[in-house]
């Protein structure tokens, strides 16, 4: 992959190794150093251009790799650079590879969740016109060198077919564990999780530029301590027995509601208007003989008679007199 600019000058080694700050490696002594600004400019050319060729040899349909990117994360990207063809004096580059610390939460062979920071394998790209020519196991084996892994160790992000091919073909690696995640582990990944990681050169070297450096470094990421799986509990034996026995609610609501049989012939409709139905009385029906002897044997209140006494109208058997006129009669007075 050829640029407008000199990339030989530019990476004077073979294999160039940039961090998330993308700055330009040291330079050789005797060589003219122009602006740091256009150099740190021409790396983020560099990457952005190898990302969106390995999303295109991928099918993606989003570059996975760009400056932007690798700067907002602490990804580690290993540039491979053409050494032997030059392109108009300028150099090329053949490919790149990029790999960064995620924290995943995989499983084992027995199905059982593990939290783990593995070193994780997320870009790997080697362009179309230099493939089959040793430069991916170079690239890798370097990678592997420097970081202090070995490839069972590692976690593969999305793997392609030809990274699977590759694997198996140069480190023997053909039987996976399955995740429910995107990414992809080997037989013998738990191997060695209980030993603490050995420090890479990266490491060492990123302290050495921190210490030369007077910007602030980010603070190293802690993982919590993992809880064992006997404390865990959802909720308390108190709380299983109580659900367990069945509260029966008080009297009236405890009986069971008795379902309406449905009568042989249903009521008859009326003819008015709504077709509603014929409402029998609500009360009993009391013969007038028997209302009237129940309230000739009613005693008065004191009250009914004090006001009887002091009527000025006359006689109760005069007013009953009196009320028992036709009210055509009544109306003449």
């Amino acid at each position: 992959m050829e640029f407008p600019f000199d990339v030989d000058a530019l990476l004077p080694e073979r294999i160039t190794v940039l961090d998330q700050h993308l700055r330009p490696p040291a330079r050789r002594p005797g060589t003219t150093t122009p602006a740091r600004v256009d150099l740190q400019q021409q790396i983020m050319t560099i990457v952005d251009e190898l990302g969106k060729a390995s999303a295109k040899a991928q099918h993606l349909p989003a570059p996975i790799t760009s400056a932007s990117r690798m700067q907002s994360n602490r990804h580690v990207i290993y540039v491979l650079k053409d050494t032997s063809a030059r392109p108009a004096g300028k150099g090329a580059i053949i490919g790149f590879l990029k790999v960064g610390y995620k924290k995943l939460f995989v499983l084992d062979d027995r199905e059982a969740h593990n939290e783990v920071e593995p070193l994780c394998i997320l870009d790997f790209y080697i362009h179309e016109s230099v493939q089959r020519h040793g430069h991916g196991q170079e690239l890798f084996h370097y990678m592997l060198q420097k970081e202090r892994v070995e490839p069972h160790q590692l976690a593969i992000d999305r793997p392609s077919p030809k990274l699977l091919k590759f694997l198996n073909k140069h480190y023997n690696l053909e039987t996976t564990v399955p995740q429910v995640n995107n990414f992809v582990i080997f037989e013998g990944f738990f191997a060695h999780q209980h030993r603490p990681p050995a420090p890479s050169l990266r490491a060492t070297r990123h302290s050495r530029a921190a210490a030369a450096d007077p910007t602030p470094a980010a603070p190293a990421r802690k993982l919590p301590p993992k809880r064992a799986e006997g404390d865990i509990k959802p909720y308390s034996s108190s709380d299983r027995e109580f659900l367990k026995v069945a509260v029966e609610p008080p009297w009236p609501l405890n009986r069971a509601p008795r379902r309406a049989t449905p009568p042989a012939h249903p009521p008859p409709r009326s003819s008015s208007l709504g077709n509603s139905p014929d409402r029998g009385p609500l009360r009993p029906f009391v013969p007038e003989q028997e209302l009237l002897r129940s309230l000739r044997l009613c005693p008065p209140h004191p009250t009914a008679r004090l006001l009887l006494a002091t009527d000025p109208g006359g006689s109760p058997a005069q007013r009953r007199r009196t009320s028992s006129l036709p009210r055509s009669d009544e109306s003449r007075y």
